[in-house]
């Protein structure tokens, strides 16, 4: 059979002209070369054009490959794969068939040379717009508009008809239906974008344009600022050339001028639609619409969305059913409406509260004060406007909706409880992302609340409306209450505007404003100003009459980076909240120690110089307190906190260690515990991940030993504390810290363990049995995390480490630590189950990750196979270990099904073995066996450095799990 190949070779070259041929046998070399070139050429073009289609493909969403470069990428692959099975038979062929070896590398190279000039051109774009240009919008169910959507579908699939003006009242389904559609016409695809905007009741034209210009993924070539003309001519010309499209304008409130904002007249010329939704058939005339009116649903349509809602319970009970349809007939056909109702009644089977459920609904609200104020709050924030949970809830505390309870932990319990209720009742509805949790009002519900504050209580709402001055002094009557001017442009504030006298005024929000001047007697006429937020605006100093505030309850000057001058507060002493975070003040202002109502303190200012010896102890009923833990002048004493019996929230920096251990000392001697904190002593703020944090830096001694700590405490960070040997110790009290839950210990020179074995020979204590993190980060004279006890054998140390020491841990990383060589003795790992995450990096002396001592292997023979179980390990980082010779013990083998991924990214030369793995379930055998989602990273060089003599098939099992890491 070895013959076969080269006979079959020379039969095919017989029709070759001889003087080919003989080229063919001479130069054969000449033509491997060339061979090799363009094969390396294209090779090199196709990884050029993925690259670039990558780089298209994240810029825009909703980009896709054009098609002739998803079909040429295709190709290129299985060119490139022909290509080197012709090498391969080059490479291996004989003498005899060297002519025709030519002949076959001569064809293919013209082959790839023919498909590389076909190559596709990359600066006409590899991407393209995907068939939609757009992402499906959550919808609710639509119960009887079937007809209404059938009508909106035919228009927008006639040429004659361009614009098309959705019309109804409030709450009606005109937002739904349109959602739906739209969703239709993704699917569709007969359109090649379909844009949604959504308009709000003032109308914003610069806003509008960003919509559109982000639905029509303009980023490079749109101007965020300048005119409203030149950015109408761009987005005018965009949209020209954005093909077919339909653009819906949703919740359109007055005419819109499509030339102002840049959007041009839909015609059946340019094949383009403009849907509108709106409560005023004038609008939809005015614009010259194709008028389709969403009517209420019919009774049987009311009722059946209705009973789709409010559960079986009810609908299966006889006596409800007749109340029930009572109710749903005074809804009105309103979809919005029995959805609201419906939250209200879900559980209810009391007859009589169905017969009057929607004055119910405004009587619950009405009935509790609390519920009610904290309701009709909400609509002092801009139209659709995300408002933060927490935030929410501190409002409410500020304006004395919540009754002032035993704590203000109490205090924000009841207002979740609040918040609840409001979300149960479709009257909030819970927009929470990852970052955090919030909450907005639909417009149908804020409308309905802004109707109920312009009669009692009296708001003036005009926030998010980019307002450059206040309102005209017409609108500012006597009898208003609450004033929202948030979110504006508003750079003065004058007097000239008000009226004589603002008598009832309570509240005036006028954060997120650029203002820089405020007129000198602005508050002269304001007796019975409660709430004052000025919070980010560019004021440098308040007038003098704000002293003149003697209702003042909350201050709020957070964020006014300006800021370097106060009035004196003397005066102002029912103040309750006062908010200076990241102002520009350099002295504590004038008068402080005489607000002795305080309960709320913000000073993390970096410019403050001092806290005058003796204001802190006045300050009695301070619930939350914060100081700015990096400026170095604020350094606190036990003595000035003392009095400080209520305090639930402290952020704040100690003078020493001993001024540390006296505060904690006094803290716990009074049984207080707070909710929240943040205590540190010295300068190293690293940041906080949980509520209750303390971090130590700079004790050089043992003098100032660390020997208390808050007993909750979650969070623990200790700097260069150099007197350490070790963290838990037979004197340390950290072996109590069963809250624990982040470590880390950096830059101590002392540190030889983390725990000390000793301390536990006859002790029932599990220190960290709660840890999740530990970092341990220049730790020179670091050899264990558990020191075992001197003299002791590892199978009698094993009944000594404490079962529940690091069984919660998740997170090792371990960087600089030169003397550590083992980093996980195998004694150690029944405690780490659920270990996920380590990191391992600079530690010059380091031989391994997991080890067997000796006489483990001596007790289970040289050559059983020791297992190393951690069923949860996900990742193994590993660099810049220059010692570093396996992952574990040569006996070993590893026991991690979910083992995600081993990175080796630079520095371990002397790593030369990935261990084996068996799996958690059955007697897998090792070397044939991978853990499912296992990926190895590494430089191509430290792949191509591994051995595998004795195993030679577990590299096969590994080599499609590798993949090089730049």
């Amino acid at each position: 059979m070895e013959y076969v190949e080269p006979v079959v070779g020379i039969a095919n070259c017989l029709g070759t002209p001889v003087c080919k041929y003989f080229q063919y046998h001479r130069k054969l070399n000449d033509y491997v070369r060339n061979f090799k070139r363009i094969r390396d050429e294209l090779n090199c073009k196709k990884e050029d054009i993925e690259l670039q289609l990558k780089s298209e493909l994240l810029r825009p969403l909703g980009m896709i490959p054009k098609k002739g470069v998803e079909n040429w990428l295709k190709a290129a692959k299985e060119m490139i794969r022909e290509a080197q099975v012709v090498e391969n038979k080059v490479s291996n062929g004989r003498y005899l068939c060297r002519a025709c070896n030519g002949k076959l590398v001569d064809e293919k190279t013209r082959e790839m040379k023919e498909f590389l000039d076909k190559a596709p051109n990359a600066s006409e774009g590899l991407a393209m717009d995907g068939p939609s240009a757009g992402l499906p919008l959550p919808t609710s169910e639509l119960v009887g508009e079937e007809a209404v959507r059938n009508e909106i579908w035919a228009c927008l699939m006639q040429e004659e008809v361009s614009k098309i003006g959705v019309w109804g009242m409030g709450g009606v389904g005109k937002t739904t239906i349109m959602k739906h559609i739209h969703n239709d016409l993704l699917k569709q695809q007969r359109f090649e974008r379909v844009i949604w905007v959504t308009m709000s009741k003032e109308f914003n034209v610069m806003k509008v344009q960003d919509d559109i210009a982000g639905a029509l993924k303009l980023k490079e070539d749109w101007p965020r600022e300048g005119d409203k003309l030149r950015r109408a001519a761009i987005l005018s010309e965009m949209l020209k050339n954005a093909g077919k499209h339909v653009l819906i304008l949703d919740d359109v409130w007055d005419k819109v001028s499509l030339e102002e904002v840049g959007i041009p007249q839909p015609s059946g010329s340019n094949d383009c639609k403009l849907v509108l939704t709106t409560r005023s058939e004038h609008v939809c005339k005015y614009m010259g619409c194709k008028l389709i009116k969403v009517k209420p649903l019919s009774e049987e349509e009311a009722l059946i969305l209705f009973l789709n809602k409010v559960g079986p319970k009810i609908v299966q009970s006889p006596t409800i059913m007749p109340t029930l349809k009572l109710v749903v007939k005074e809804c009105a056909g309103l979809p919005l409406t029995i959805v609201v109702v419906v939250g209200t009644m879900i559980g209810e089977d009391n007859p009589l509260i169905w017969k009057n459920a929607l004055v119910e609904l405004k009587e619950r609200i009405g009935k509790d004060k609390q519920v009610k104020h904290c309701f009709l709050y909400c609509t002092v924030y801009p139209e659709d406007y995300e408002i933060g949970n927490d935030k929410l809830i501190e409002c409410w505390i500020e304006e004395g909706f919540i009754d002032d309870m035993g704590t203000r932990q109490e205090m924000k319990d009841k207002g979740h409880v609040i918040l609840k209720k409001l979300e149960d009742n479709c009257l909030l509805e819970n927009v929470t992302t990852r970052f955090r949790k919030c909450v907005k009002m639909h417009d149908a519900v804020r409308d309905m609340a802004l109707s109920i504050t312009r009669m009692n209580p009296r708001y003036m709402i005009q926030a998010g409306l980019q307002l450059e001055e206040l309102p005209g002094k017409e609108q500012w009557s006597p009898d208003i209450e609450k004033v929202s001017l948030m979110c504006n442009s508003i750079s003065e504030v004058s007097i000239d505007v008000l009226p004589e006298k603002c008598q009832l005024l309570t509240t005036l929000l006028l954060h997120n404003n650029p203002i820089k001047k405020i007129s000198i007697s602005f508050f002269t006429n304001m007796p019975c100003l409660s709430v004052l937020n000025l919070s980010s605006t560019k004021i440098e100093s308040l007038p003098n009459s704000i002293s003149e505030l003697k209702n003042l309850t909350t201050l709020l000057l957070r964020g006014c980076k300006e800021l370097r001058d106060l009035p004196c507060l003397s005066m102002l002493q029912e103040l309750k909240k006062l908010d200076l975070f990241e102002t520009k003040i350099e002295e504590v202002p004038e008068g402080m120690v005489m607000l002795v109502k305080l309960k709320y303190l913000d000073l993390d200012v970096s410019t403050l110089k001092e806290i005058p010896a003796g204001l802190l102890p006045k300050l009695v009923h301070l619930q939350h307190l914060r100081f700015d833990v990096n400026n170095e002048k604020i350094s606190l004493k036990a003595e000035e906190m003392e009095p400080l019996k209520k305090l639930e929230c402290f952020t704040g920096c100690f003078e020493d260690i001993n001024e540390f251990n006296k505060f904690i000392s006094s803290m716990q001697q009074s049984k207080k515990n707070l909710i929240k904190y943040y205590l540190q002593v010295g300068l190293y703020n690293v940041g906080c991940e949980r509520d209750k944090t303390v971090t130590i830096g700079e004790v050089h001694n043992s003098e100032g030993e660390l020997i208390m700590h808050p007993i909750e405490i979650q969070e623990l960070n200790i700097i260069e504390c150099d007197y350490l040997r070790s963290l838990v110790d037979d004197n340390s009290s950290f072996k109590n810290a069963i809250d624990l839950r982040v470590c880390r210990i950096w830059y101590c020179e002392g540190i030889e363990c983390v725990v000390s074995l000793s301390s536990f020979a006859s002790s029932s204590a599990h220190p960290f049995q709660s840890l999740e993190v530990l970092e341990l980060e220049n730790l020179p004279k670091l050899s264990a995390l558990i020191m075992k006890v001197e003299g002791i054998g590892s199978a009698a140390t094993s009944t000594l480490a404490p079962s529940a020491t690091f069984s919660h841990l998740k997170e090792i990383k371990i960087y600089n630590c030169a003397s550590m060589k083992t980093l996980l003795p195998h004694w150690l790992l029944p405690n780490l189950q659920n270990l996920e995450e380590i990191h391992v990096g600079v530690c010059d002396k380091l031989v391994e990750i997991l080890g067997a001592e000796t006489s483990e292997v001596e007790l289970k023979g040289s050559d059983a196979l020791i297992k190393f179980h951690l069923p949860k390990l996900r990742q193994l980082r590993l660099w810049k270990l220059p010692n570093f010779k396996s992952i574990c013990s040569k006996s070993g083998v590893m026991v991690c099904d979910s083992l995600e991924g081993i990175y080796v990214l630079y520095g371990c030369d002397k790593l030369k073995r990935i261990p084996p793995f068996v799996p958690l379930v059955g007697n897998g055998q090792p070397f044939a066996y991978a853990p499912p989602s296992l990926t190895i990273g590494s430089t191509t060089e430290w792949w191509e450095s591994l051995e595998w003599d004795d195993h030679p098939n577990f590299k096969n099992v590994l080599h499609p799990l590798w993949k090089l890491w730049e």
